[in-house]
């Protein structure tokens, strides 16, 4: 009897002409379906079983898979991707900017004291504040195109510990300019480093008041007495970020993941609430530990693994440290090479022994000169270390020489990690500095035309000098458009540069699931791969560009759970 009771369940499925394996958990349909699979782009509905896709398809043939247990979800008018992926981010640096103090677009006393009064209201009780850069838009407002320079205040802005000292304390503060040229103090950050005006660096008034203005050598000193964040912050911070995330209909991101940030990561998953799919990379000087331990490319988990281990040849555009072979308008230098390119034959002897241990080294490289010279360095790791399945990128890959460039990039298979809104924020002071070598700044286009596998990601939060958000839509606007926010320039900067929607998307799923050897199980809605996807409020194809920046997520589902739904 008891067998009879079991069995009936059974029965009556194969009684309707369908099995227990072809029965969804989860479907969704009245939406247009954007696959990002070559064979079968577009379809009606997708059908996912547990936490992976089951069908994708007509609506009555996905329909056909519902069972009294199954969830529907109708969104009519909707348009549904596969889950987004961002190359590029800092998640601890981000978390940390969210939970804590973000001044990169402050210059005022006013704007000063509302984010630090904020700031101190979100943090732990007693908690440090630190960082917050600053001043980064105050010589070019957000939003600039660069080609009519705003104009430039009297002088910079220069904080006094009396702005913020009334409203924090009870919480030690050390501000940095954007630049690090320049910190701010408070009294109880002062008081309990014992700064004193005799210190070298520390800023007094005529009657021997410290006003909290530090050098970078008496901030050092300060520093030194912070304590190390607290595990309990760490993971209040990654959750707001998490969350952050999941409204973006981000599901994966390729991290430049700290040890420290990798133990959050852990917990996280260990705890069931790690939301989004991290690709963790260590840098590149990591190889060796990683190698003991046995750890190559890829090692973990399908929420939390290994990637490729990050490098740097040069510096960045924002501080115009970024390497060219002929100097900046503006400084008359020619950027600087990173560490790791330090003493001569280190970065090859670096990547030759990540490549062997089994590695995917992924170096960044922004001016023309340092482009050229990670090709030229991939290029001898391939010719030492033989043929295998390495999957290289130039991280950034900002100002190439010239068309020649991603030709000789394409033949040799290296990937082009970018960031579409760098484009867009960065226009405001780059043809200032390099003149009209900005024809080649973020060639989006050129790259996609010689073949190169082109790679999307936001590099939220940014730099020092720079907010680059990590709405995806704001990535592929970017990208699309080469516009600010505001709409400028009309036709769009360089706008030969410029990719159409389905590049962009590509560029954004696909590509970055092959990108880290993980096209098997993500990048498109195809049975069998992990059950990852957004649902968005209009259909992307079909709208005017300019709209593209003000599409929404409605929903985001990852591993088959919806983690995400708009109000």
């Amino acid at each position: 009897m008891r067998t009879i009771c079991l069995l009936a369940p059974l029965l009556l499925l194969l009684a309707a002409g369908m099995t227990a394996a072809e029965e969804a958990s989860l479907i969704v349909t009245g939406a247009r379906v954007w696959t990002g699979d070559s064979d079968t782009p577009w379809a009606e509905a997708v059908a996912v079983r547990g936490n992976r896709i089951l069908a994708v398809g007509p609506a009555a043939e996905v329909m056909a898979m519902r069972s009294a247990d199954t969830r529907v979800i109708e969104m009519p008018g909707s348009f549904v991707t596969p889950g987004l992926i961002d190359n590029h981010t800092h998640f601890d640096r981000a978390a940390a900017l969210i939970l804590g103090v973000n001044l990169l677009d402050v210059a005022d006393e006013k704007q000063l004291a509302m984010r630090v009064r904020e700031a101190r209201d979100r943090l732990p009780e007693g908690a440090w504040l630190v960082g917050g850069d600053w001043g980064a838009y105050e010589s070019w407002g957000q939003g600039s195109t660069g080609q009519a320079m705003e104009e430039r205040q009297t002088g910079p802005f220069l904080p006094h510990r009396e702005m913020i000292d009334p409203i924090t304390p009870d919480n030690p503060v050390l501000l940095s300019k954007w630049d690090r040229t320049l910190y701010l103090a408070n009294r109880l950050a002062l008081e309990r480093a014992g700064a004193r005006c005799d210190w070298e660096g520390v800023d007094c008034d005529a009657q021997g008041r410290a006003t909290g203005r530090l050098t970078r050598e008496a901030a050092a000193r300060i520093r030194e007495i912070i304590p190390q964040k607290p595990m309990s912050q760490r993971l209040a911070e990654a959750r707001v970020a998490l969350e952050r995330l999941r409204g973006f209909g981000v599901t994966g991101i390729h991290d430049i993941t700290s040890a420290e940030q990798l133990q959050v990561f852990q917990e996280l998953e260990r705890r069931g609430e790690l939301t989004v799919r991290v690709y963790a990379r260590p840098t590149l000087d990591k190889w060796e530990q990683l190698a003991a331990l046995g750890i190559r490319h890829g090692f973990g988990t399908e929420w939390l693994k290994i990637g490729g281990l990050k490098g740097f040849v040069d510096g960045i555009m924002g501080n115009s440290s970024a390497r060219f072979y002929e100097p900046y308008l503006t400084s008359g230098e020619r950027g600087r090479w990173r560490e790791m390119m330090q003493p001569p034959g280190n970065m090859e002897r670096l990547l030759l022994a990540a490549d062997r241990a089994g590695h995917w080294p992924q170096v960044h490289a922004i001016g023309d000169e340092a482009i050229d010279t990670i090709l030229d360095l991939y290029a001898r790791v391939s010719e030492v270390n033989g043929p295998t399945d390495r999957r290289l990128r130039i991280i950034h890959t900002q100002v190439l020489r010239g068309p020649a460039v991603a030709r000789r990039m394409a033949a040799m298979g290296v990937i082009a990690e970018v960031q579409p809104y760098h484009a867009i924020d960065d226009m405001r002071w780059m043809e200032e500095r390099i003149g009209e070598r900005a024809r080649w700044a973020y060639a989006f286009e050129t790259l996609a035309d010689a073949g190169v596998l082109l790679s999307f990601g936001s590099d939220w939060p940014g730099t020092n000098a720079s907010w680059y958000p990590a709405n995806p839509m704001l990535g592929i606007y970017a990208a699309v458009t080469r516009q600010t926010l505001d709409g400028e320039p009309a036709a769009g900067w360089f706008p030969e540069e410029r990719v159409d929607v389905k590049t962009a998307l590509e560029a954004y799923t696909v590509n970055t699931a092959w990108a880290a050897g993980e096209e098997e199980i993500k990048g498109s809605l195809t049975p069998g791969k992990l059950a990852d996807l957004v649902i968005l409020d209009r259909d992307l194809f079909s709208i005017p560009p300019a709209q593209l920046k003000e599409v929404r997520v409605l929903m985001t589902v990852i591993d088959g759970e919806v983690v995400y739904e708009a109000d």
